[in-house]
């Protein structure tokens, strides 16, 4: 029987976190219905593909939590609910009826995981890009994934695994802010900074030009590096930049693969 058979799901979570986490939920067994306001989730406009893809298995109600008419349909589905999953500021849930102290009232045994962007500061605006800039993740360029969107996803489950283990009535909150934060870890133990061993001191771990593009390189292991210099017939720990340059991306992944080390092009940004 899937984990999570019998528990039920309410989520009012648009954009991504909420949506990402509410389908692993449901691949692990759980059933869940998605309410959104009648101008619908904005992620709709952003990639209609990938939101089809989210809500596999998920019914959709559209309501007006603006009104009364959609309020009173909206309790009826909490009293029907394991767990409820938001992704709005506090002021707006209150607004919304689904404040803390109002479910505290009608549900008392309702069970609430709300994604909001900073646990600090639950109020201050903010998205995955403005996160990632703060923790010191970004550069000149903007990210090829949403790292705070995606992994905060992943948190959102653990979360709503905690709260169904949790006394009734429990409040679990996420942060987006504070997901990011967490992931400079590596930059903050000198892993990745310049200079340390994932930054580029390590010649058996990089990126390299190659004569048609890039290659990574992680020949961390001893087993690793003695395979790799020596079948590049280098002394061990050698600089390899330019021999690097002489294949083509695709001859050193192959290289890799007869060498049992690991090598793998750099796919082209799309």
């Amino acid at each position: 029987m899937p984990a999570l058979a019998g528990v039920r799901l309410l989520s009012v979570a648009l954009n991504l976190p909420g949506p990402v986490a509410l389908a692993r939920l449901v691949a692990l067994g759980a059933s869940a219905t998605k309410v959104e306001p009648p101008s619908g989730d904005p992620l709709t406009t952003y990639s209609r593909a990938w939101y089809d893809r989210l809500h596999v298995g998920v019914p959709v109600a559209t309501l007006d939590l603006k009104s009364d008419e959609g309020r009173a349909r909206c309790d009826q589905l909490l009293g029907a609910t394991d767990v409820l999953l938001t992704s709005q500021r506090p002021s707006a849930l209150t607004r919304l009826g689904l404040g803390p102290v109002r479910l505290a009232e009608r549900f008392p045994a309702l069970r609430t995981v709300s994604i909001v962007g900073d646990t600090a500061a639950p109020e201050h605006a903010g998205h995955d890009v403005t996160y990632q800039a703060e923790a010191g993740l970004l550069r000149d360029r903007l990210p090829v994934t949403l790292l705070a969107d995606l992994v905060g996803a992943e948190r959102v489950v653990t979360a709503v695994l905690l709260a169904l283990r949790s006394a009734p009535g429990a409040c679990l909150v996420v942060g987006l802010r504070d997901v990011v934060a967490d992931l400079r870890a590596p930059l903050d133990c000198g892993l990745t900074r310049e200079g340390g061993q994932f930054g580029g001191v390590d010649p058996a771990y990089g990126v390299y030009r190659t004569r048609d593009g890039y290659v990574a390189v992680a020949a961390l292991e001893p087993h690793f590096r003695a395979r790799l210099y020596g079948a590049l017939q280098l002394p061990l720990d050698a600089a390899l930049a330019d021999t690097m340059a002489a294949r083509t991306s695709a001859e050193w992944a192959d290289f890799g693969r007869r060498h049992d080390v690991p090598i793998s092009a750099v796919s082209p940004r799309p």
